[in-house]
């Protein structure tokens, strides 16, 4: 890039240089040839009253005479001519010489100015190039951090810095959640083991312990199972939408609410549902899985008597659905890593409030969806959350 940029200016500027050398050299041609018709006629004029003094010496007739004055005159005409061409020829010459050395010593001069000019504009160039090879995913920590005017090379260096900052986070968060998915993961595995090994080392083993060791051991399976279909659900959502049907909030929503009777009656929570029709167009069963999500989150996180509501609609071209719950207060500041993976309240591994991917999985799939969510702490206790999915049309 820099020989191209070099051999650029310096073409640029020789057919820059050339043109001016044409148009110089023709102006200064015809200034010449004007000039050296003048200067022909005012010598030939001189010395033509001494030539016409030397014929009317001679003697001669009067014809003879005056044809010897024209022919003087003409030949005096013929050698200013002569020497005047002869002298135009010579100052061209030399005009084009020393025009062409002058323009070949500046080209060579713009060549090397440009060759120092382009090292220097490149080298911003140079310090992203540094810092891209250094870049990988245990090193994502170094910036160009390019000082200077606000120019193309500064938007790209700072461009790239922002791009350094969301890999890093992203691989952040990518480690992140692996250790808190492997460290889910390893929880019921202990739990069966642990089980399984404190009533095999039993000497007389029971029935009863048997039957409860089982039955400890299948809640651990359930609570993997779990685990791992959210899992999939997160990892499905994060590939985003391909196919696209049509689906209705309200009637996901109302499914939804049928299928938690058993927990709903088991809280006790009290439910109220304004279900009106809201049309979107994805995946369907990403889109059940969001309004599941909000439904369980809304009764698991609740309080003994507590309430929820769900509402759906169309709000703006776009279908809706808010979820409110009653429940403990939440500190404002927690409410924004209530979406990250394995972010619970309570912050500990294996607890009881689920798996903690709730509602990482419906942001996940409201990002997919290119929708919108919100949520919002109620000082009385509880949350509030909205969901916006393109419309039909969307």
């Amino acid at each position: 890039m820099r020989l191209r940029l070099t051999l650029t200016y310096s073409a640029l500027f020789l057919l820059a240089g050339s043109v001016l050398l044409g148009v110089t050299y023709g102006l200064v041609a015809n200034s010449l040839s004007v000039n050296s018709a003048a200067a022909a006629s005012l010598k030939a004029s001189k010395y033509a009253v001494p030539a016409s003094g030397v014929c009317s010496s001679s003697k001669v007739p009067a014809q003879q005479m005056a044809r010897c004055k024209q022919q003087a005159q003409d030949s005096l005409l013929k050698a200013a001519a002569a020497s005047a061409a002869a002298e135009q020829a010579q100052t061209l010459d030399h005009l084009l010489y020393y025009s062409l050395g002058a323009l070949g010593l500046t080209v060579v001069t713009s060549a090397w100015l440009g060759w120092i000019v382009a090292g220097r504009a490149l080298r911003p160039v140079h310090a992203i190039t540094a810092a891209a090879r250094r870049a990988s995913e245990e090193n994502l920590t170094e910036r160009i951090a390019l000082t200077g005017p606000d120019d193309e090379l500064k938007e790209l260096a700072d461009t790239f810095d922002a791009m350094l900052g969301r890999l890093d986070a992203a691989f952040a968060s990518q480690r992140r959640f692996v250790a808190n998915a492997s460290h889910e993961l390893r929880t019921p595995l202990t739990v069966m083991r642990t089980a399984i090994d404190v009533t095999l080392a039993k000497p007389g083993r029971t029935q009863d312990q048997l039957e409860a060791m089982a039955a400890e051991v299948r809640d651990a399976v359930e609570h993997a199972e779990v685990l791992i279909e959210a899992l999939l659900t997160l990892a499905r959502s994060d590939r985003g939408v391909r196919g696209r049907e049509l689906a209705d909030l309200a009637v996901l929503a109302e499914d939804a609410l049928d299928a938690a009777s058993a927990a709903i009656k088991g809280r006790p929570v009290a439910v109220e549902a304004r279900l009106r029709q809201g049309s979107t167009l994805g995946d369907p069963v990403l889109i059940s899985r969001l309004v599941t999500n909000l439904v369980d989150n809304a009764i698991r996180h609740n309080v003994p008597d507590g309430w929820i509501r769900v509402e759906t609609g169309t709000r703006g071209g776009m279908a809706f659905i808010d979820v409110a719950n009653s429940g403990d207060v939440i500190p404002a500041d927690s409410v924004p890593s209530l979406l990250e993976p394995f972010q619970r309240l309570s912050d500990r591994a294996g607890s009881p409030d689920g798996t903690g991917l709730g509602l990482s999985i419906v942001r996940s799939v409201v990002i997919a969806h290119h929708g919108q969510i919100s949520v919002r702490e109620r000082q009385e206790g509880g949350l509030e959350i909205s969901v916006l999915l393109p419309g039909r049309a969307g």
